[in-house]
């Protein structure tokens, strides 16, 4: 869902650098292979850097997808319909989903989801910003769906064509239920706003109002303060920069926000017939690498909770390995 912590890890060493140990014939295939837009497959010869930078990334947007099941699975039992609490169910189910196919894709580039589970853990690895939140009302279950996802799906499609075959192919799933995230969102908000109470109206919009800066800053910092997206985009793991990403995210919002009937709560956001695209206020990146840095409102609960989900999951998957271990016993005697 979330890919923006590839942003935000600092520098990587100049490519020159890592290129001196490379073979240069295979660094020359690799390259041409990378101009002509194919796709690189798990097993196919690539440069470390590249490696490195396809394991931070996938990693990254796969514990996004874990820890994002925590501010919403927090409202299953509070969901104000049956019909509600189905939807939220699944929508909570997919997001696990996604975390593991990503997991899956990122263990092809030879790192064990254990690593990866333990970076995540000990402050290693990082998860979008977004999720250090917390969810107030209903209203932010929905407007989670329709800005949060809707930014998601705006950044992720892109990542169906990544050069990189095994993680451009576990979005094209993913990309399709972020889609029907985005959809339930939306319509829960346009039902609160055009058959709720005053009251309700009025929750909408504050979560509109707590949740749209947060979410225009998940496609990560402007391009001149992202240190790796150039090469990335080079690659063929990115396709579109943070700022060309994030003005479309604007564009498309500011029409639907009209009809849901909710105002943006930015005073400079307006359309400009020349640029034939809307101008916006200036963001407080302070906040984000606050946030990014371990200080928003919710990052020690979150972490806190899959540390902890882990650590009381130890027993299932010990049970688990132990089945795994019997089943492959008896199978070997019933073919001896």
């Amino acid at each position: 869902m979330y890919t923006q912590a590839m942003d935000t890890m600092g520098k990587e060493p100049a490519e020159g650098a890592l290129r001196a140990a490379e073979d240069p014939r295979l660094q020359q295939r690799f390259d041409e292979r990378i101009d002509a837009g194919e796709f690189i497959e798990a097993k196919d010869w690539m440069p470390d850097h590249y490696r490195k930078t396809l394991l931070r990334q996938i990693s990254q947007h796969a514990h996004s997808e874990i820890v994002g099941m925590l501010p919403e699975g927090n409202w299953i039992t509070r969901a104000p319909t049956l019909k509600r609490k189905a939807i939220l169910l699944a929508k909570v189910q997919d997001e696990g989903g996604h975390g593991l196919y990503l997991y899956a894709a990122a263990e092809t580039l030879g790192t064990s989801r254990d690593q990866m589970i333990d970076a995540l853990h000990t402050g290693k690895a990082k998860y979008s910003s977004i999720f250090n939140y917390p969810t107030l009302t209903w209203a932010d279950i929905g407007t989670i769906g329709w800005l949060v996802d809707g930014a998601a799906i705006m950044n992720q499609v892109p990542i169906c064509r990544c050069s990189y075959a095994p993680y451009a192919r576990a979005m094209i799933r993913i990309c399709r239920e972020e889609s029907f995230h985005q959809r339930q969102g939306f319509d829960a908000l346009l039902t609160m706003m055009t058959k709720g109470t005053q009251a309700q109206k009025d929750m909408v919009q504050d979560a509109v109002n707590r949740w749209w800066w947060p979410s225009i800053m998940m496609f990560g910092p402007p391009d001149d303060q992202s240190p790796n997206s150039a090469q990335s985009m080079r690659w063929g793991i990115k396709r579109v920069s943070n700022d060309e990403l994030r003005q479309k995210f604007i564009d498309a919002t500011v029409e639907q926000a009209r009809i849901l009937g909710v105002t943006l709560p930015d005073p400079d956001l307006r359309w400009n017939e020349e640029r034939q695209a809307h101008d916006f206020g200036a963001i407080d990146w302070n906040e984000f690498w606050r946030v990014i840095g371990g200080d928003g409102p919710c990052n020690r609960e979150r972490l806190a909770a899959r540390v902890n989900a882990w650590e009381e999951g130890a027993w299932v998957r010990e049970a688990a390995l132990a089945h795994a271990r019997k089943q492959q016993q008896r199978s070997i005697k019933e073919a001896a």
